[in-house]
């Protein structure tokens, strides 16, 4: 009889992707999810400390499920949530935001930051959009349309859709 072990359990969910002898897998996940986004193709990836430390003491420390950098420098946020809770939403963007702020120190040049592309994988669906399970988001401007950095990516899996 085989295991039933669930992958969307936080704790097999890491074992699975942000372990080094899964670092295969990832990069097809990666490459899977990413698919439609132009240039992005990746060949290897290095997993990274999924800690996002506190620079101040009254920061709050945010800790991601996977986290990974690859051969162009672009790092990658991967979570899994199994509910829609409250407040969902700033949470990515607060996760997002801590791994991009933290790419450069003081005195460093802005053009020096990398994209962070963040993947979240939904149990439970945050827009309720039928057959919506893919969900790339990137800031752009409502009247033209303009992309206004290809640094911020969220994308959201739906998994219930």
């Amino acid at each position: 009889m085989k295991p039933n072990i669930d992958p969307k359990v936080d704790c097999v969910f890491k074992a699975m992707l942000g372990s080094e002898e899964h670092k295969l897998l990832l990069t097809d996940f990666l490459n899977a999810v990413l698919a439609h986004d132009p240039g992005i193709r990746l060949q290897s990836i290095e997993l990274l400390n999924p800690y996002n430390e506190r620079e101040f003491e009254t920061d709050k420390l945010s800790v991601v499920d996977v986290k990974a950098r690859d051969e162009a420098g672009r790092v990658y946020q991967i979570e899994i949530q199994l509910v829609a809770h409250p407040g969902l939403a700033e949470r990515m963007l607060h996760t997002w935001s801590a791994i991009y702020h933290r790419q450069i120190q003081k005195g460093q040049d802005f053009t020096a930051l990398k994209p962070v592309i963040a993947i979240w994988l939904l149990n439970e669906p945050l827009f309720e959009l039928p057959g919506a399970w893919h969900l790339p988001f990137v800031p752009y401007n409502l009247e033209y349309g303009l992309v206004l950095s290809g640094d911020f990516r969220i994308h959201l899996l739906q998994l219930s859709l």
